[in-house]
């Protein structure tokens, strides 16, 4: 994406930009550009989406923050090594993508030394001048970092009241997850946020009231792409057809940077969490969910469900469904990055703040607690039309 000036122009930060969804995201957002791929997974290229009125896909320009080690063309050549990206495809684009490079920063470390006041007036500046910079209307911070432990809020504590979270990032203390750091350091710049993740992110009842406070909207959280995608499918299935499910139990194998995260039990927590909400509330029962997720190195950037489904129909009759879901958790996750980078661009434009209805999206839908696929569309389908009207 050229840093030539015209207008409409608009940013997309990555949060964990040299992450796999990260470098997918800016790879494919590049290689649509340029006509080298198609546009199929971008739910914003469907009618009744577009017609909100959103940004076009060759308007975004792209930047972000990171703390790995390894540059941004180094992974998209391992992952088009791993057949994550299509044979071919950097070459092309392969100035284009030293220029994201070239607008990448140093993240946050919370395990390094840095107060978080400091950091956040620090990533602040940094997303302020790229909007300066590149002549940009807006920007939005999309968050594909490695996944947090949940936080523990106090009542009066500063991870929820803004006063008190005040006096501590004066007083050089740390209080926030670095998810959060993030979103505090967006919306000091007058940018909406966007959590695929499931960490703390913009949940935190501080956040939310800030970005109230700024007018600002955000979208969370946790992207819904695999397993959870399916049950939000197929629970209202069963649910509308009056057939009694009995147990939905869960196994999911995953590689990659993601499964490593999710090994240590603490980051899994978040994850588990996110995947089994709303379950209950589509079949409109109680229902036993043993859930597990293991990490396997093999598989790389591929993620593996199994699910095995009881339940009963007319006379008590017992039956069962199984499904297997390998997919490319990198291909699956980044065009619905840039799907809500841009309905998030649009909101603001249009002046909405607050959770937006984007819950089709998501596994644990930030300001709803509809999970149905279906009832899920419908509501983006219609906040599209309003918008666009």
């Amino acid at each position: 994406m050229s840093d030539g000036e015209g207008a409409g122009r608009v940013g997309l930060w990555l949060v964990g930009a040299c992450g796999s969804v990260g470098v997918t995201t800016t790879v494919g957002a590049l290689a649509v550009r340029a006509g080298l791929a198609g546009r199929v997974g971008l739910v914003a290229e469907q009618p009744e989406i577009a017609a909100a009125g959103l940004p076009a896909l060759d308007d975004l320009v792209i930047g972000g923050h990171d703390l790995d080690v390894e540059t941004l063309v180094k992974r998209a050549e391992r992952l088009a090594a791993g057949g994550v990206l299509p044979a071919g495809i950097l070459p092309p684009i392969a100035g284009e993508l030293a220029e994201v490079e070239g607008r990448l920063r140093t993240g946050y470390d919370r395990a390094g030394e840095e107060p978080q006041g400091v950091a956040v007036e620090r990533l602040s500046a940094d997303l302020v001048a790229f909007r300066e910079e590149h002549g940009l209307e807006r920007v939005v911070v999309v968050d594909v970092a490695s996944t947090e432990p949940p936080a523990e809020v106090v009542a009066g504590g500063p991870l929820a009241d803004p006063d008190a979270l005040d006096a501590a990032l004066a007083a050089g203390e740390s209080p926030l997850p670095a998810s959060s750091v993030y979103v505090l350091a967006a919306y000091r710049a007058g940018c909406p946020v966007v959590s695929f993740t499931p960490s703390p992110g913009p949940r935190l009842p501080v956040l939310v009231a800030l970005a109230e406070r700024a007018g600002l909207p955000w979208a969370g959280s946790d992207g819904k792409t695999g397993e959870t995608l399916l049950k939000s499918a197929l629970a209202p299935m069963f649910a509308t057809r009056a057939l009694q499910v009995n147990a939905w139990a869960s196994y999911n194998m995953l590689g990659g940077g993601d499964g490593a995260t999710l090994a240590d039990p603490d980051n899994a927590r978040s994850k588990l969490v996110t995947k089994a909400q709303g379950l209950e509330a589509m079949l409109g029962h109680p229902v036993e969910g043993p859930m597990h997720i293991d990490y396997v190195p093999d598989h790389g950037d591929w993620k593996t469900a199994i699910d095995h489904v009881s339940f009963e129909g007319f006379l008590g009759v017992r039956m069962s469904l199984q499904f297997t879901w390998n997919g490319c958790d990198s291909a699956l996750a980044a065009p619905l990055v840039l799907d809500l980078a841009r309905l998030t661009l649009r909101a603001q434009q249009a002046g909405e703040s607050g959770p937006l209805p984007f819950g089709f999206f998501f596994k644990d839908p930030a300001g709803s607690t509809e999970h149905r696929l279906g009832t899920q569309w419908e509501e983006l389908v219609a906040w599209c039309a309003r918008v666009g009207a």
